[in-house]
């Protein structure tokens, strides 16, 4: 081989090598090789989504706690899943036809009869800083604002935002590029070419629902960590069992206390 070509070669796997640590190293620090995150936050006795249920993850050692972002009518950052407040609280409408101090007014809904409130982004921001990490699941809310939040907390470094529409991905990399983006692997995408087309165009660091072979072992090779899923009627662990063996990086749980105790029964954690 000419010797151009071999310092080509050589340039393009350090390249290829830089760009897999960049990735990693992208993601917040986290002291367990296979992390735990609590879906909502740790809600098996509180409700979900609350400053309790985050509390609760702490208690136990979580490593992330996944969260809503929504907007209210006036354009306040809040906390809350559904697009409307009829499932989980005394209330009824959508989010964007309330405005923050009507969303203050509504108890959440909960078995021990303990008052719980729907709580603001800065709030959980406050709660969670140097405790545990957040795994920003952003469904509808600004993203100058929500930078400007994250970085008035000093959470800078302590978040990974999950992209549900593409283009808040041109809106995240324009405003904040440092921020480690994850998304899922849309529906259309059926073999490794496409994969490899979708993460050209789309630099994430986490992906949570990878499932061919294939494309596991791409993302692998591109240093993009997978987080699974695992919440369902039926976790335990079998499904734990099935999601680790995969080797997959993360674990998203309805049932964190139970998933950590598990984990260090096998010697994972």
């Amino acid at each position: 081989m000419p010797a151009y070509k071999i310092k080509f070669f050589l340039i393009q796997i350090l390249f290829c090598f830089i760009s897999t640590l960049s990735t990693a190293q992208n993601l917040p620090a986290s002291k367990h090789k296979l992390i735990v995150i609590a879906h909502r936050g740790n809600h098996v006795n509180v409700p979900e989504n609350t400053l309790a249920s985050i509390d609760e993850a702490i208690k136990y050692g979580v490593d992330y706690v996944e969260v809503d972002l929504r907007s209210t009518k006036d354009g306040h950052l809040i906390i809350h899943h559904d697009g409307t407040v009829d499932r989980t609280t005394n209330g009824k409408g959508n989010i964007t036809d309330h405005t923050l101090a009507e969303i203050k007014q509504l108890q959440v809904f909960n078995h021990n009869h303990k008052t719980h409130k729907i709580p603001e982004f800065r709030d959980v921001l406050k709660l969670c800083r140097n405790k545990i990490n957040i795994y920003l699941d952003f469904k509808d809310a600004d993203v100058a604002q929500t930078w400007k939040q994250i970085q008035e907390a000093g959470m800078e470094k302590q978040i990974v935002v999950y992209i549900n529409k593409k283009e808040q991905y041109p809106q995240w990399k324009s405003i904040a590029p440092q921020m480690p983006l994850m998304t899922s692997v849309p529906d259309e995408i059926k073999n490794i070419e496409q994969l490899s087309s979708f993460l050209t165009e789309i630099n994430i660091s986490v992906i949570d629902n990878v499932v061919n072979p294939d494309m596991e072992k791409m993302i692998k090779e591109k240093g993009i960590s997978t987080w699974l899923d695992v919440q369902s009627p039926t976790e335990g662990p079998a499904s734990w069992d099935e999601a680790i063996n995969k080797g997959v990086q993360g674990l998203q749980t309805d049932h964190p206390e139970a998933l950590i105790e598990y984990l260090k029964k096998k010697g994972l954690r």
